[in-house]
């Protein structure tokens, strides 16, 4: 069954532009650049890059990276952005790439769109060499599980609360805004931790950034009642 990314792809690059939706801009790409660039880092390894936005970004740190991807549009529009880049068409459920051989490797919003996640969280420790870290920007789980209902508003459109429901029921939901419709998958937190624990991956970083001072006064009021995101860091043990 499609996902809905290879139609959807156009307009997620129109949506997305150069500096990115309110999300990345205002809440995510501080503190991930910040982490990524916390310790020396030669090789990075962006699972789900799309149009290659955050690679370039890592890129203009000095960083070498990959971008993988599984839809073909999306990195034909990487390519075109960032001609010397290294843009690789794979699912990351098995990666054409060696074990051990990538200091950095980055899931920037995309495991949600992974149906299949555990052998995509076990090629991602594969591939990233011992004492190397996998850094995480995920949408909370709270938040995934609201994706059927969202905000709840009075007769006069005020957001009275952010509704959720079937929290641990593990599903996909199709989501659909300006244009763009593709399948998230909602798991529990649990999850998450339990797939990233089995790859013997050690946890060193869990945040939930809040908007940067300069976002939009609306949209950060929103944000802060209800957060998006969530960031984690784990670390493969030097001795794996």
């Amino acid at each position: 069954m499609t996902n809905g990314w290879n139609t959807s792809a156009d307009a997620w690059i129109r949506d997305i532009g150069v500096d990115g939706d309110f999300g990345r801009r205002f809440v995510m790409d501080a503190p991930m650049m910040e982490r990524a660039c916390a310790e020396p880092v030669a090789s990075a390894l962006d699972v789900g890059c799309g149009e290659g936005r955050f690679c370039r970004m890592l890129k203009s740190r000095g960083i070498s990276t990959i971008g993988l991807d599984p839809t073909a549009p999306l990195l034909e529009a990487a390519r075109q952005r960032d001609p010397e880049g290294t843009y690789v068409l794979s699912g990351a459920e098995a990666m054409p790439l060696p074990s051990a051989s990538i200091d950095l490797t980055i899931a920037y919003l995309s495991l949600i769109d992974i149906e299949h996640l555990e052998p995509a969280i076990a090629e991602m420790a594969r591939v990233t060499r011992p004492g190397g870290r996998l850094l995480i920007a995920n949408l909370n789980s709270f938040n995934t599980a609201g994706a059927e209902r969202g905000w709840v508003k009075s007769i006069t459109g005020e957001r009275k609360y952010f509704a959720m429901d079937h929290y641990m029921k593990e599903r996909g939901v199709w989501c659909q805004w300006r244009g763009i419709r593709i399948i998230n998958h909602h798991r529990p937190l649990s999850t998450y931790m339990k797939l990233f624990l089995g790859q013997g991956l050690q946890l060193a970083r869990f945040d939930e950034p809040l908007p940067a001072a300069d976002a939009p006064a609306d949209k950060r009021e929103s944000y802060v009642r209800a957060p998006w995101f969530c960031l984690m860091e784990w670390r493969k043990p030097a001795s794996a």
